[in-house]
């Protein structure tokens, strides 16, 4: 079973900029599509961006243009670089399969935007 370990969260000022990494456990990460997914006080939890297992990317139209999301598949890491931050960007953010796995979601990491 796949096991999910996110970090690089932190406070940052509207504008500002973080990178968030995750680290899977697991010798099959490279067949896997990923997928980063935020989860914001009082919602529900959503789907932010995701990468295919070949490298290709889709995005959530609220954060399309800002935020990138990458791989290194010898490192079985995935990454999501988020730029020009918003308020509204707060939230704890979890990486997990593609469709996601029910049963691998990690603890997440706390971004917290505001000035």
């Amino acid at each position: 079973q796949v096991q999910f370990v996110e970090s690089g969260g932190g406070l940052v000022q509207p504008g500002g900029s973080l990178r968030l990494s995750c680290a899977a456990s697991g010798s099959i990460f490279s067949l896997y599509d990923m997928g980063w997914y935020r989860q914001a006080p009082g919602k529900q939890r959503e789907y932010v961006a995701g990468i295919s297992s070949v490298g290709g990317t889709h995005y959530a139209d609220s954060v399309k243009g800002r935020f990138t999301i990458s791989r290194d598949n010898a490192k079985n890491t995935v990454y999501l670089q988020m730029n020009s931050l918003k308020p509204e960007d707060t939230a704890v953010y979890y990486c997990n399969a593609d469709p996601f796995l029910s049963t691998s979601w990690g603890q997440g990491t706390q971004v917290t935007v505001s000035s």
